[in-house]
């Protein structure tokens, strides 16, 4: 396999836990150079890997192919140009920007260089809204009227990471985890018709929303409501579906953040597998109008499947799921436009 190599603009979690395991273990990569301009991190933990201390050589190297663009967020615009002008395929982490206005001109950039523009939506391949997919597509619990999704954490205090806490583009948690739940039901339903965002600023001190509540109306008057908070100690299920047949509820439960976070490598056999007892309660009505309620297990999480494509996309020019008018139309939900 002709792999690609590939630099990271950053090591801290988002490069160290989300990007270099798969970069490192799948076959269709190279984990070539990383950018860390003070501590050189990923040499210790990958010790044949180039480090740059400057985006303008690391940008000169003719070799690399593929850049991903994982610091900030206010920063993947102007890096991503930078990238895409310096003739590098891009894998940009989300959200893509902080506004639709701003990936309009990326992609335009993309394709007057002829590259590649790929966003980082890692979790629709969580094996959740994987399994909640499955059962949509089953029909059994009829048209679909209501969907919940929930991304509930519990940090009161003021996080260290001030590009998180600041008032700069695309901070506070909408952008951050409702990014990934709009993407999700983006993924299933496409292009909402019509949606109202409410956010919330509750941590004392706090500069950016630590609440954010989204409700999208899709086609065949689908419903489909966010919620994204810091303030939930007893967390809620993640997915909660109701159509005109029956119910399906969910934990939040992929387990492919905690194994990376724990030292286990994607191309372990037990990776992506959920804990015992996580299985989604389905709730439905058969053709006898017989009440069926049955315990559904997950197929595994493959955050992987979103690298493979990328190889696909860049090797071959196959398509790549996430969509460029899926990710404007989330962008337009996450900006409020």
């Amino acid at each position: 396999m002709n792999s690609i190599k590939t630099a990271l603009l950053a090591y801290g979690m988002s490069g160290k836990i989300f990007h270099a395991p798969f970069l490192a273990t799948n076959e269709g990569f190279e984990l070539y150079a990383v950018l860390e301009r003070n501590n050189q991190k990923a040499k210790h933990d990958f010790p044949d890997v180039k480090t740059y201390t400057s985006l303008e050589e690391l940008l000169a190297d003719e070799s690399i192919e593929l850049v991903v663009v994982n610091t900030p967020n206010n920063t993947h615009f102007n890096l991503a140009k930078q990238c895409l002008l310096a003739q590098k395929h891009i894998l940009l982490e989300k959200p893509a920007t902080a506004t639709p206005e701003e990936f309009l001109e990326l992609m335009k950039i993309a394709k007057s260089v002829n590259k590649q523009l790929l966003v980082y939506q890692n979790r629709r391949w969580s094996s959740d809204i994987c399994a909640a997919k499955e059962i949509i597509k089953s029909r059994k619990l009829g048209n679909i009227v209501e969907i919940h999704l929930r991304f509930d954490r519990f940090r009161p205090q003021i996080s260290n990471k001030s590009f998180k806490e600041t008032t700069i583009p695309a901070s506070g948690i909408l952008y951050d985890l409702g990014a990934h739940l709009i993407d999700q039901a983006i993924s299933i339903f496409g292009k909402p018709e019509r949606y109202f965002v409410q956010k919330g600023k509750y941590r004392e001190g706090t500069l950016v929303d630590d609440y954010a509540f989204v409700q999208l109306l899709f086609p065949n008057q689908v419903n489909v409501s966010v919620t994204v908070s810091l303030h939930v100690l007893d967390a809620q299920p993640g997915i909660v579906i109701h159509g005109t047949k029956g119910s399906f509820i969910k934990e939040f439960c992929d387990e492919q953040e905690n194994q990376l976070m724990s030292g286990m490598a994607p191309d372990h056999p037990d990776f992506g597998l959920e804990l015992k007892n996580k299985e989604g309660k389905l709730t439905y009505v058969d053709e006898n109008n017989n009440v069926i309620t049955e315990r559904v297990p997950s197929q595994k999480g493959n955050f992987n499947g979103l690298f493979d494509e990328v190889y696909e996309c860049i090797r071959n020019q196959k398509s790549f799921s996430v969509k460029e008018d899926e990710i404007m139309s989330q962008l337009l939900i996450l900006s409020n436009k």
